[in-house]
């Protein structure tokens, strides 16, 4: 049959700001490349959203409604494409659309991240698909990659820059030397970060997509509670400074590692190697890392964000549920690249576990002995360092403060934990001590 010889496609769209807006334009202006990658037309029929009175979305022959639940009950709607956020009423929408017999796409990290195993679960039951290509990186097709291209690879590792507006403000730290303050200012005016940054600067957002992408790289259960998680926050222009002598740059990565003892799933700032692809991805770009044992490294790179990148994703899942949509339902690629009965019971590790280098930042009274007692409680606890750093004191800083930057060898975190509470029990030491870890990336 050809694809003039199958209905449309009815689509209900919940959500209508930024990215719903973008679907709209983009299902509209690209039709027919799109009926003909599909096979039949793709129509959004019916849409709810809040506040439809500024929508800029082209709702053009869609039936309008403030009622999410009349377009997710709506007997003439095929698909139900997700778009509002946050982690309810979404996940209750989700479960009722797939009650209802409709497939569904969403751009919903948080509920995925933590509401994905039972959505799943519910989806194989009624036999229906949940796309999700737009929760991690917006327009990158890295789900897609990691399940089907990468499906003939052990993953290793992936690590990746998942979060625009962190990696937005470690840039402008970075090339600009603003502090942190006025560099979150500066992305809040262009509309960068939110009025309350907090899941972006904190690491949330970016543990919520590497919580994804561990679980379709390993072929794990969802683990979100497991995640180790640290923002930008207190990352100072002092820190970029320093990182850059030592011949690295600092990025905030969601880095997941695999191997026989277990899974690494964390979100930090971290010290990359300023030669690394990954180095100078800047502003608020997206890039992901992955690591496969047949393929080596490949890169993933482009616009995380931003409402025609992130409709890109959500139109290419409406197109595999279109696809797919008479096929018989135990043929379709799983929601999380292996198949849901053979998901892994690998333990995820305590960061106590994890073994990095590190870089330490101390403020110290600038007094003989300081250095020795730092070196000392190091050595004691095996903590081998590669490089130090001693400098003047801070314009505004007392004169008998200055700064000690330590490199250090790979060391469990645990071992590192008890030396920095060790070295910041010293009447010497002024501040807490400033610790980023440290990842070369290429050398797994």
């Amino acid at each position: 049959m050809s694809r003039n010889d199958y209905p449309p496609v009815k689509v209900g769209l919940i959500g209508l700001g930024t990215v719903g807006g973008g679907v709209t334009r983009v299902l509209a202006r690209n039709a027919g490349e799109i009926s003909r990658r599909a096979g039949r037309e793709i129509i959004i029929t019916h849409a709810a959203a809040r506040n439809l009175d500024t929508t800029t979305a082209n709702t053009a022959g869609m039936k309008l409604t403030g009622e999410a639940l009349e377009v997710v009950d709506d007997p003439e709607v095929a698909v139900i494409v997700e778009l509002m956020g946050g982690y309810e009423p979404a996940r209750g929408l989700v479960l009722r659309a797939l009650a209802n017999g409709k497939h569904v796409v969403t751009a919903n990290k948080a509920m995925i991240a933590r509401h994905g195993n039972e959505i799943f679960a519910a989806a194989q039951a009624a036999g229906r698909m949940v796309g999700f290509e737009a929760a991690v990186a917006g327009g990158i097709p890295i789900i897609k990659a990691i399940r089907e291209g990468l499906a003939g690879n052990r993953i290793e590792w992936v690590a990746g820059i998942i979060n625009g507006t962190a990696n937005f403000i470690l840039s402008e730290m970075r090339d600009k030397g603003r502090d942190f303050a006025k560099a979150l200012a500066e992305a809040q005016a262009l509309g960068y970060a939110e009025a309350d940054p907090t899941f972006d600067i904190e690491g949330i957002d970016a543990a919520h997509k590497l919580t994804i992408l561990a679980s379709i790289a390993f072929g794990i259960p969802l683990q979100f509670d497991k995640v180790y998680i640290e923002g930008i926050s207190r990352i100072t222009r002092e820190d970029v400074a320093y990182a850059r002598q030592f011949g690295y740059r600092i990025k905030h990565l969601g880095i997941a590692r695999c191997d026989e003892q277990g899974a690494q799933l964390r979100v930090h700032p971290t010290l990359i190697p300023q030669q690394h692809l990954l180095a100078s991805v800047n502003g608020v770009m997206n890039a992901v890392l992955v690591k496969g044992d047949a393929v080596g490294q490949s890169l993933f790179y482009g616009a995380g964000a931003g409402a025609e990148p992130t409709a890109s994703a959500v139109v290419a899942d409406l197109v595999d549920v279109v696809r797919t949509l008479t096929a018989d339902p135990e043929n379709r690629v799983p929601h999380l690249a292996f198949q849901p009965d053979a998901l892994s019971d690998l333990p995820v590790l305590p960061m106590e576990s994890v073994e990095t280098a590190c870089y330490l930042r101390l403020q110290a009274n600038d007094r003989p002995g300081v250095l020795a007692d730092v070196t000392r409680i190091l050595a004691d606890r095996d903590i081998s360092i590669e490089a130090i750093l001693q400098k003047r004191p801070k314009p505004n800083a007392s004169a008998s403060d200055v700064p000690i930057i330590l490199l250090t060898h790979p060391v469990r975190e645990q071992r590192m934990n008890e030396a920095i509470a060790t070295i910041e029990a010293l009447d010497s030491i002024r501040a807490p001590v400033m610790r980023i870890r440290l990842e070369p990336l290429d050398s797994d």
